[in-house]
């Protein structure tokens, strides 16, 4: 973290500080009902507070057009006082009287949550003078929402320009685990991408292709590549018309010197429900009837085998449906595997994306990795090369 300025670089004591934080949690009934990115957020306000700063968090909640109660944060606010332990006080506005008001009545210590940035057009429109208008209740900005980092809004990026900027520490974590997995990674590296299409992911397999040494290609994106290579997908879920952008990926990562690995057998079905009768078969007799949905026994030992000699592991993707049993039996074995390999000390791992970190709780073994990433655009296009920039205005000059 030598090139961002961090916490670290810091002096917020009897400061304003204004915090961007991801606050943009699920809610069943009015209560929130996964208080994950609330919980990576505490060691940041906890450390603000605990100096002696007066702690301003802005977020997003939802997609508004305009002002909408439906999507206040008002009712997360109790959210976070609860696994914060103090009280977390709240505003109607995220700028003008109201913000002002609240901020002015805070002391050293106190922790207060300003309304949904999206009320106001300005804040996805990287408004100057919106952002001015946040700035204005600020002496310095923290952004600890990686998971927003790659939108140039007003609060992600705008105030980077207005305001001293650091990064918070889930930030921080954040761009650790990732500098060290991909610009100056323990070599060999292991990639793992999985997912439906091929389409979605030609930016994180273009890049990934020239920076890892092993790229396995799981999911039902596989099947688009087995199909490039000749071999019959029956019914399976697969991108015919990517099949020459398939065999142009394979020919990069070969000139490259990235060895990629397809399944060498599968598991399928007739139908896409869980339970459904299914059958093992090598990738070279798949029927016309059948819907490749998880990978063999052969390719989980194929995999493990190989990540067993790799340093650092990449996963963004699942290997199968594994939302549906037993098709989500590649997927666990493998992350079970990785999960044994971190622990023993063998590899560092750093996993991420919304179907990736949902099948590393499925297995059982989230907590068990070196890092998993709660954002999903944010993490990928990291992973694609791309420059995020709510990141890059924290950066060193």
């Amino acid at each position: 973290m030598t090139q961002f300025r961090t916490l670290d670089d810091a002096d917020v004591a009897g400061k304003r500080v204004l915090v961007r934080v991801d606050l943009n949690v699920p809610m069943e009934n009015g209560t929130v009902s996964d208080a994950t990115r609330i919980e990576r957020v505490l060691p940041t306000i906890r450390e603000i507070a605990g100096k002696g700063g007066k702690v301003i968090l802005l977020a997003h909640f939802g997609r508004p057009k305009g002002v909408d109660p439906t999507q206040s944060l008002k009712s997360i606010a109790p959210a976070v006082a609860e696994k914060l332990g103090k009280p977390v006080a709240f505003a109607a506005d995220c700028i003008g009287e109201a913000a002002a008001a609240a901020v002015a009545a805070m002391k050293p210590g106190d922790v207060l949550l300003l309304e949904n940035t999206r009320f106001h057009a300005g804040e996805e429109k990287n408004d100057p003078d919106f952002a001015r208008a946040l700035a204005a209740n600020g002496d310095l900005w923290v952004n600890d929402a990686f998971s927003a980092a790659h939108r140039a809004h007003a609060s992600t990026e705008g105030l980077g320009h207005l305001l001293p900027a650091y990064a918070g520490r889930t930030m921080q974590a954040e761009l650790d685990a990732l500098t060290k997995a991909l610009e100056a990674p323990a070599r060999p590296v292991a990639a793992i991408v999985g997912g439906a299409k091929v389409s979605t992911k030609l930016d994180l397999l273009g890049n990934l292709s020239g920076k890892v040494d092993i790229l396995i290609i799981g999911g039902a994106m596989a099947n688009t590549f087995l199909f490039a290579q000749g071999k019959a997908v029956g019914k399976s879920l697969c991108e015919r018309d990517m099949a020459d952008t398939a065999r142009a990926i394979l020919a990069t990562a070969a000139q490259r010197g990235c060895t990629v690995v397809l399944p060498v057998d599968v598991v399928a079905a007739s139908e896409f429900k869980a339970n459904a009768p299914s059958r093992t078969a090598t990738v070279d007799v798949i029927s016309a009837d059948d819907m490749v949905l998880d990978i063999g026994p052969k390719s989980v030992l194929d995999v493990a085998t190989r990540l067993a000699d790799a340093k650092t592991v990449l996963w963004n993707g699942p290997f199968g449906a594994f939302e549906l049993e037993p098709f989500d039996r590649g997927t666990v074995q493998v992350a079970k595997a990785v999960a044994e390999l971190t622990e023993a000390g063998k590899v560092v791992s750093v996993a991420g994306g919304g179907d990736t970190v949902a099948a590393l709780n499925h297995a059982g073994v989230a907590e068990r990795f070196s890092y998993v990433s709660t954002a999903g655009g944010a993490f990928l296009e990291f992973l694609e090369g791309k420059v995020l920039p709510g990141v890059e205005v924290l950066r060193k000059r």
